[in-house]
């Protein structure tokens, strides 16, 4: 698929994907047995991930969204987060594991964190399948992390640029004008 003007550079192709989910499954997995675990994918970015990663752990969950934004058809954070979509269960008896595809600023994870507490589950956790360390602006790490990267603009996999390309099979690095 064509990138329209965009140089891209794949940065994650489906085995290494695989491979992530794959290993962070397995982790979470042995974390989390004869927990009551609740998995929130925050939409849309984390949708494939989500997907994949939870066909690799291998004991009962249960899974809902919620929907946030903060970029817009940007290629930067604006730092207002907004919850579009709050999740549909009452937590209070769950361990909940929150999945992203990229910790950038943190922001977008603190305010959720902060949100969830109000709810009173058991615990808390955060799980990323890209952790951008250099752009974090807010005291916050994730408790599972895939890889780490630079600060790259990543699309593919369920991560977009103005809404598009979330549908290819692998992540690639959006580096500028051809």
């Amino acid at each position: 698929m064509e990138i329209s003007n965009k140089k891209a550079q794949v940065l994650c192709d489906e085995n290494k994907l695989f491979e992530i989910a794959k290993t962070l499954g397995e982790k979470l997995t042995k974390d989390y047995e004869g927990k009551n675990l609740l998995v929130v994918s925050i939409l849309k970015g984390a949708l494939y991930f989500t997907s994949d990663l939870t066909k690799k752990i291998d004991i009962p969950l249960k899974l809902d969204v919620v929907i946030t934004s903060s970029y817009g058809n940007e290629t930067v954070s604006s730092g207002n987060v907004k919850i579009v979509k709050d999740i549909d269960y009452d937590i209070s008896d769950y361990d909940v594991l929150l999945v992203d595809d990229v910790l950038d600023t943190g922001n977008t994870m603190k305010v959720l964190i902060e949100h969830f507490k109000e709810k009173h589950p058991k615990s808390i956790k955060s799980c990323v399948l890209f952790n951008k360390q250099d752009r974090r602006k807010v005291d916050l790490k994730a408790d599972y992390v895939g890889m780490e990267v630079p600060d790259y603009f990543l699309v593919g996999y369920g991560l977009d640029y103005a809404e598009t390309y979330r549908n290819l099979p692998y992540v690639t690095i959006l580096t500028g004008e051809e």
